[in-house]
């Protein structure tokens, strides 16, 4: 290998190896603090992970299914495909939301009782709703 093509390889993988690092990077404290949504039962038995995506100046930022912009009942059908051709005043249906809001709350109360964050701020999880072939924006 002569010095251009082994210069060549060792920067393409520096280049590599650093995004690789910036990719699956996780602040510790954040981190943590889904460590401990994650070792709730209730949470954890929920087909949603509620998890911190990032912890700004005490503020938790957190993800949900559900916002203004996408519906609770859009996000339940994608949870529980047996209550997506319900209609949205049927009792499981009504049922299951009101189950989300309490989980999402406790996820809340979760984050907050470890004294790292002093508010949380919801914010719709777009990467799960990419991964159920829902197209962030076409809601």
């Amino acid at each position: 290998m002569d010095r251009f093509t082994r210069n060549y390889s060792l920067l393409l993988g520096a280049v590599v190896l650093a995004l690789l690092c910036w990719v699956l990077y996780e602040n510790p404290e954040v981190a943590a603090l889904n460590a401990v949504l994650e070792a709730d039962p209730a949470l954890a038995a929920y087909p949603y992970r509620f998890r911190v995506l990032a912890l700004e100046h005490g503020v938790a930022v957190m993800g949900t299914p559900r916002s203004a912009e996408f519906p609770a009942v859009r996000a339940l059908g994608l949870l529980f495909p047996a209550l997506a051709p319900l209609a949205d005043d049927d009792p499981a249906l009504q049922q299951a939301q009101l189950e989300m809001a309490r989980l999402q709350e406790r996820a809340r109360a979760r984050v907050l009782e470890t004294g790292k964050a002093g508010q949380v701020r919801w914010q719709l999880d777009s990467d799960w709703l990419s991964r159920h072939g829902i197209v962030p924006g076409s809601y």
